[in-house]
C-alpha cells in the first residue's frame, strides 16, 4: 500500500518526552507521509524541540487555544491530508513495525486499535498488554460500556472522517466516540500486537480508567454515556437526512 500517512499529534507542554516520540516516528515514515502537530500554546520548549528536528514532514500548527486535548487532535485531524490517518500521544514510543503492521491490518479494515505495552514514565513495563487488562476487542456494546478504543493505538481510514467530524462537544473522549462510530458505519479490527510502549506518567492528559474509577461518582459515568448516546443519535439522524437529500 502506497498510501500517504497522516500522524496526528496534539501537544501541549510535552518538551520531556516529544523529541523520544517523533524519533520513533519518524523513521517509520516515508518521505511523502506528514505529521501535523496541533500546539494549545505550550508555554515550555515543546516547540523549540520540534522545530529541531527540520524536517519538512512535521507541520506544526501553534497559537492554538483549545485547552482541550479532545479538539486540539479534531484541529490536527482537520489540517491532515493522508489517506491514512494514525493518532499519536506526544509522550509515547512507537515501536518498530507499527506503522506496517497497521497498514497490513487496513488492507481488508477501515479502522486498525493494536495492542500496546503500558509503561511508566522511563518506559519501565507496569503492564505487558493493555488488551489484556482492558479486555479490548470490538463490538458496539461492549465498547459503549466500556471502552477499548485508545486513540494513540489506532490507525484509520480518510473516509470515516465523514461520520466523526466535527467532534461533538459532549463527548468523554475523542477515541471512544470514534471507535462507536466505527462499530456503527465501517469495518473496525482490533490486532493483537503491541506496537506501542503507552507511558502513564504524573502529567498525562488523559488517564486510565483505573486511574479514576474510585474517585468517579456513578452518576459522572451515567452521564457520559447518556451525552454520547445522544451525540451518536443526532449524527446518525444527520447522516441519514443528508442521505435522503442527496
Amino acid at each position: 500500500m502506497n498510501e500517504k500517512i497522516s500522524v496526528c499529534i496534539a501537544t501541549f507542554n510535552g518538551e520531556k518526552y516529544i523529541y523520544q516520540q517523533l524519533e520513533s516516528i519518524l523513521c517509520q515514515l516515508k518521505i511523502g507521509d506528514e505529521i501535523i502537530i496541533s500546539d494549545d500554546s505550550s508555554t515550555d520548549h515543546t516547540l523549540e524541540i520540534i522545530r529541531s528536528f527540520n524536517d519538512k514532514r512535521i507541520i506544526v500548527l501553534e497559537k492554538q487555544v483549545f485547552k482541550n486535548p479532545i479538539f486540539n487532535f479534531e484541529n490536527a485531524i482537520n489540517n491532515a491530508t493522508g489517506s491514512i490517518i494514525f493518532l499519536s500521544d506526544q509522550d509515547d514510543v512507537w515501536l518498530e513495525g507499527k506503522v506496517s503492521t497497521m497498514m497490513d491490518a487496513l488492507q481488508d479494515h477501515d479502522l486498525v486499535v493494536s495492542n500496546a505495552i503500558i509503561g511508566d514514565s522511563n518506559l519501565k513495563v507496569v503492564k505487558d498488554s493493555y488488551f489484556e487488562w482492558r479486555n479490548s476487542r470490538s463490538g458496539l456494546f461492549k465498547n459503549f460500556m466500556k471502552n477499548s478504543y485508545l486513540g494513540c493505538c489506532m490507525a484509520f481510514r480518510r473516509e470515516i472522517l465523514a461520520v466523526i467530524l466535527p467532534f461533538p462537544k459532549k463527548i468523554p473522549m475523542h477515541d471512544m466516540w470514534i471507535g462507536i462510530m466505527a462499530e456503527l458505519y465501517f469495518k473496525p479490527i482490533f490486532i493483537n500486537n503491541r506496537l506501542i510502549i503507552y507511558r502513564r506518567h504524573n502529567s498525562n492528559t488523559t488517564v486510565l480508567s483505573e486511574d479514576f474509577t474510585s474517585n468517579e461518582s456513578l452518576m459522572t459515568k451515567v452521564k457520559f454515556r447518556i451525552d454520547l448516546l445522544i451525540e451518536v443519535v443526532n449524527r446518525s439522524v444527520k447522516k441519514t437526512l443528508t442521505r435522503f437529500e442527496g
